[in-house]
């Protein structure tokens, strides 16, 4: 079957019409799910897979830059609730990834870039060496010339899989993956699922979180600045909109990252070097949110 596009139809609504339709075709626990598309049709095809007669296999065959080097890879499925983003899913590997890097020569520039974002995000969180391969090549990605394309997604896969190797169900390192996300969640709620795309506000969330790191003396200037540089260099967003200090708390809040009630964020202690915290004083937050009102 074809599925609507993007974040807005990552809901009940569409999953039902995967149901429907694997009911109506009268399929069984043999049957083989393939996700051909974005990440949105591989969380809503591996949700399906995960939940349709308690499992039926499935195959990603992610046709964006950010399925490839992320949605598709890890087992994370899942769909939005209007009171937050991915809150009803499951982890339910697929049986192979097949990636076709020629795909993403009909994505629109806006589509490709959202996809660079999730590639700097493994650079600050695990590789500092792939962070300063991306600074001198960042050119060539966004001209999407092949030898370095392959190398990007290649190393970002790498990285993927090493964590959730280590930690598939995000009971520990795996949340380091969720760098940007904590903020990028809460854009994408608070604007309305769809208006921004999913890797521009990670971006957004990125910068805000370095610039969080900062606030608190783990993290110099010079260092926000490169993060900023590179991510504006993508041509993604690095000005997150302004809500407010109340109601990103309020957004944050329904985060699934939350836990005992604590805002979790993934904070640098330098580029390459990122852990988890969830005590982030009131006033550093306030001070970074605060900025977006003079930005």
């Amino acid at each position: 079957i074809t599925l609507p596009d993007g974040e807005l139809h990552k809901n009940w609504e569409t999953l039902n019409r995967i149901f429907d339709a694997l009911i109506e075709h009268r399929c069984e626990r043999g049957t083989t799910l393939i996700a051909l598309g974005g990440g949105v049709v591989g969380d809503l095809a591996g949700f399906a897979a995960a939940a349709f007669l308690r499992g039926v296999p499935y195959i990603q065959v992610p046709t964006t830059l950010l399925a490839q080097v992320d949605s598709a890879v890890g087992g994370k499925t899942a769909i939005n609730h209007p009171l937050g983003k991915n809150m009803i899913g499951a982890f339910y590997q697929p049986r192979v990834v097949i990636t076709d890097t020629d795909t993403l020569a009909t994505l629109p520039p806006r589509e490709f870039a959202a996809g660079l974002a999730e590639v700097v995000k493994y650079g600050l969180i695990r590789d500092p060496a792939l962070f300063d391969w991306l600074e001198k090549n960042m050119a060539r990605l966004v001209k999407r010339e092949a030898e370095p394309l392959a190398h990007a997604i290649e190393r970002s896969c790498a990285i993927k899989a090493e964590i959730v190797a280590l930690d598939e169900r995000e009971d520990g390192v795996r949340a380091l993956l969720n760098l940007g996300h904590t903020f990028g969640h809460a854009i994408e709620a608070g604007m309305g699922y769809g208006a921004w795309l999913h890797g521009e506000a990670v971006a957004a969330g990125m910068l805000l979180a370095a610039r969080l790191s900062q606030r608190l003396g783990l993290i110099a200037a010079h260092e926000v600045a490169r993060v900023s540089a590179l991510l504006t260099s993508a041509g993604l967003p690095v000005t997150a909109p302004d809500f407010g200090l109340e109601r990103y708390l309020e957004l944050m809040g329904h985060d699934k990252k939350v836990e005992a009630g604590r805002i979790r964020f993934v904070l640098l202690k330098r580029i390459g070097d990122a852990f988890i915290c969830d005590q982030v004083p009131g006033d550093a937050l306030a001070d970074v949110l605060g900025t977006l009102a003079h930005v």
